[in-house]
């Protein structure tokens, strides 16, 4: 483990891409294919069971040192982490000599962690302890890691693929094809990945593959192009994800590369309507059938994950795929093909599927419409209609492009709807984790409800850039009145603009309304809590999210009452 070790260090360390892809290459060229293959598969997020957790690690370590755990929990507010803090705090613990730990990676990923998690308690201490005392200097940290899941390092899939394609001379697309779907880490697994091509070699009739993606629109790069060399589409607000037929066989994936039939079982039988080797790729939403639009991605949600969807959340939510794009027909790779001929062959195979509405392909496989746009200036009007029929903005497609891997810029433009806004006041904030342990980054904010209280509304933790995180940081500690646990309440006299991309009725929020991807937009100095928004507001923008909101609050007796601290 001391090469996969020295490898997270030099990622950690390192923020170039040059650097990083010959620290990359570099270990995968030394390593043995079995830990190789593990590296691989921890590398890209592939592998991260639990196997024990923080807290009973933190046990171990508490039981052995005599710590009070006001102590711990003081260091872990300075460090931000359980597994650094116990690392840190390793010679505190008086752990005797033990043998030098030296094992392979697959050793400890395969092996060693399930067999210590399986141990009873007792015995599980003991080991734990043993290895913390044989590991060589940090190490100690990599292993609390891999053995809580909480192993992360920041470094992109395509530094990844570009080192793997380095290392075995296979073009970078090849090797992101084979590693969808799925990979098991084994020596076996490794081999084959950077197996050289071979003429006819068959991939798993499974393997999804890999989704092609859209940058944030530059509108200067559209103007000097002529609109007719240009697809635009509505972008759905659903899940991405690719519909496979194979050999009898049907493969729903997502584009985080999960397999969810199971979840969406509906959708196997207008699969098996598209013919042998035909691959879709589309958004997966819930479409009440005779429904002008999808229902939203709240519907959507109560879905997910689902293994055995029952029969009132299949008749409440029916799942619909809105195909936009064909990968394959007839087991022929089209992605080397241009837009514009993959469509013509997409609408050609959905218009030779039955229509009547007694077959399962009614309502559960829907063309996703292109729009027409004769000139650039009516782009924006068109944006603006998104939210009318459930969409979340445009797509802009070149007629002329290959269906690549990852993000080509310049080929695919995604234009999205801006977000939603509010202005909310700040109610309580919580330190953050990792190097911002040391600063209060997380936040709740609150609305004004019919009875001039504040309402816990959102909590936000990204939109403020790294002064004015100090700058609040500051003043929390200045106007924090009560605290519960790491939480603390403040004063609620800072107002500040919230983006989020919707909104959805719920019950499990003191506010009655669930939030998705709330965010910091501005820190709104110039505006007083009394000026801050009501749920008024949030319910007009949930009725017509078109509706500029902005009711303000409801009237209020006690210019200082804030919300009760239980709704947090």
């Amino acid at each position: 483990m001391r090469a996969f070790a020295d490898l997270f260090r030099q990622l950690e360390r390192s923020s170039g891409t040059k650097a990083r892809v010959e620290a990359l290459a570099a270990y995968f060229r030394a390593a043995d294919p079995a830990d190789g293959a593990w590296a691989l598969a921890l590398l890209l997020g592939k592998r991260r069971r639990r196997l024990i957790t923080g807290r009973r690690l933190r046990q171990i370590a508490l039981e052995r040192s005599g710590l009070p755990d006001w102590l711990f929990e003081a260091c872990h507010a300075q460090v931000g982490d359980s597994a650094e803090t116990i690392a840190l705090l390793l010679p505190r613990l008086g752990l005797p000599p033990a043998p030098p730990l030296e094992l392979p990676l697959a050793e400890w990923m395969g092996t060693r962690l399930p067999a210590l998690a399986a141990l009873e308690a007792e015995a599980q201490a003991e080991a734990v302890l043993e290895i913390w005392g044989g590991l060589p200097e940090g190490q100690v940290f990599l292993f609390n890691k891999l053995l809580t899941g909480g192993f992360r390092v920041g470094v992109a899939a395509g530094l990844v693929t570009r080192a793997l394609a380095a290392v075995s001379g296979l073009e970078e697309a090849e090797l992101a094809h084979r590693l969808m779907g799925g990979f098991e880490p084994s020596a076996a697994a490794m081999q084959a990945l950077l197996a050289p091509l071979e003429a006819g070699a068959a991939a798993p009739i499974s393997r999804p593959y890999p989704f092609c993606l859209a940058s944030p629109l530059e509108a200067e790069r559209l103007a000097a192009s002529d609109p007719a060399g240009w697809q635009v589409e509505w972008k759905w607000d659903g899940i991405r994800a690719q519909l496979i037929r194979r050999d009898g066989q049907t493969f729903l994936w997502s584009r985080g590369e999960d397999l969810i039939n199971a979840s969406f079982p509906e959708l196997e039988g207008v699969a098996a309507l598209l013919g042998p080797g035909t691959v879709l790729d589309g958004e997966l939403t819930v479409w009440p059938a005779g429904a002008s639009q999808p229902a939203g991605f709240g519907p959507l949600q109560r879905r997910l994950g689902r293994q055995k969807p029952g029969a009132a959340l299949l008749r409440e939510c029916p799942a619909a795929f809105v195909a936009y794009d064909l990968l394959e027909r007839g087991g022929r790779d089209l992605r080397p093909e241009p837009l514009g001929r993959r469509r013509a062959a997409l609408e050609d195979l959905v218009r030779r599927l039955p229509e009547a509405a007694s077959t399962p392909a009614a309502g559960l496989l829907r063309l996703s419409p292109v729009l027409p746009l004769g000139h650039w200036e009516e782009l924006e009007a068109l944006r603006q209609r998104a939210r009318s029929v459930g969409a979340e903005g445009l797509m802009l497609k070149a007629l002329d492009s290959a269906y690549g891997v990852g993000r080509r810029r310049g080929l695919w433009w995604k234009h999205k709807l801006e977000p939603m806004e509010l202005d909310a006041v700040l109610l309580y904030a919580q330190a953050g984790s990792g190097r911002r342990a040391n600063l209060y980054t997380d936040y709740t904010f609150g609305l004004w409800d019919g009875e001039g209280r504040l309402v816990t509304f959102a909590k936000a933790y990204s939109g403020l850039d790294d002064g004015e995180i100090t700058e609040l940081d500051r003043w929390i500690r200045r106007h924090t009145t009560e605290r519960f646990g790491p939480v603390r309440a403040v004063e609620p006299l800072q107002v500040f603009t919230l983006g989020f991309e919707g909104l959805q009725r719920s019950s499990r929020h003191r506010s009655g309304l669930a939030v998705r991807f709330p965010r910091i937009l501005r820190w709104r100095r110039d505006r007083t809590p009394e000026s801050a928004d009501s749920l008024l507001s949030a319910l007009a923008l949930l009725e017509d999210p078109a509706i500029p909101a902005r009711s303000g609050p409801a009237p209020r007796s006690d210019p200082a009452q804030r919300s009760d601290p239980a709704q947090r």
